[in-house]
Parts: C-alpha cells; sequence; structure tokens
C-alpha cells in the first residue's frame, strides 16, 4: 500500500521527493528537501487517499563525517487506511534547522523538542522549543557523536520552585 503512497508524493512533488526505497523495516520510505517539509507532510494529512493522521516517531540521525551530517526522519501512520510512510530529510550541520510539524500534528511537539535537545536541530516556528531531557545550562547535545563520552557539565545551582510538585491525583491550586 505505501507503493501507492510514494508514487502520489512524486506525482505531486515531483522536484522535492526523491530517491524512493524500501527499508529494512519494510516501511517505504522517500527524500524530501527540508523547506518543502511542512507541505508534504500537510498533504499527507489532508489528503482522503493518504489520511496520515498520526505522526508515532519522529528522530534525528548523526552521520559524523559525512554532508550532510543529521537527518531528520519522520515514521507516519494512517490508521484508517492502515499504511505507513517513513520521510527523510537531509540537514546540514551549518543550517540545522527545519521548519515545525506541529502544525500539521500537535504531537509533533515533543518529538522536536527531543531533536532539538538531543541533537541541536532547531525547528522554526515550534510553539515551545526548549530543552526537553537536559537541563537549561547543560552545555551541547548528547546524541551528537562528536559529545565527549566523559564530558563535564557545570554544576548547577538548586532552584527555588515557583509552584509546588503536584503528583497524581492532587488537587489543583484553584480546587484547593
Amino acid at each position: 500500500m505505501a507503493k501507492v503512497v510514494i508514487d502520489a508524493l512524486l506525482a505531486r512533488f515531483p522536484r522535492i521527493a526523491a530517491d524512493p526505497y524500501q527499508g529494512p523495516g519494510g516501511d517505504d520510505v522517500v527524500f524530501v528537501r527540508k523547506d518543502q517539509i511542512v507541505e508534504v507532510c500537510r498533504f499527507l494529512k489532508t489528503d482522503p487517499g493518504m489520511a496520515f493522521n498520526m505522526a508515532p516517531y519522529i528522530t534525528a540521525v548523526d552521520y559524523l563525517g559525512q554532508e550532510p551530517r543529521f537527518e531528520v526522519v519522520y515514521n507516519l501512520y494512517s490508521t484508517s487506511l492502515n499504511h505507513r510512510v517513513r520521510l527523510r530529510v537531509k540537514v546540514p550541520e551549518g543550517d540545522a534547522v527545519l521548519p515545525s510539524v506541529c502544525g500539521v500534528w500537535r504531537g509533533a511537539d515533543w518529538f522536536e523538542r527531543y531533536c532539538y535537545d538531543m541533537y541541536g536541530i532547531r525547528f522554526t516556528d515550534h510553539p515551545d522549543l526548549r530543552r526537553l531531557f537536559m537541563y537549561d545550562e547543560f552545555v551541547g547535545h548528547p546524541l551528537r557523536k562528536d559529545y565527549p563520552l566523559r564530558g563535564r557539565q557545570p554544576l548547577v545551582k538548586e532552584r527555588e520552585l515557583t509552584e509546588p510538585y503536584r503528583g497524581p491525583g492532587a488537587a489543583s491550586p484553584d480546587q484547593a
């Protein structure tokens, strides 16, 4: 079924989608130019023949020593048509910026923050681009292949919490 998706992409975007192939997991893969990723994703979500209503996983890969160095990989799934496709976007190290697809799939928010935090890839028009796992003072991006294995990080001063921790089932402040 993904062959139909690839053919539709190549027909609709002949210059921006290229080099389709079948990946090792059986999913069809297509490379997309980074300046057109939002347009391609919006087409895949809104076209009734595509109906990719989920982006269950977005991640990045570091190919240290190659140019472009990074790839952002979008794994997409259609729950109604039960087909998958994988989009890969090459991102050069000197311009590690992509447009955000949060406007297409709200759930892309956390995955894009992960790519920013771990690899240093920025997403323009992202609603809340900040670190996801590392603390604000953390220097570098730990999943880059040139990150030092025994890198030392600055000590962080204790922070004063502005809002107390509310565990599961606790009343919100306006209900107390």
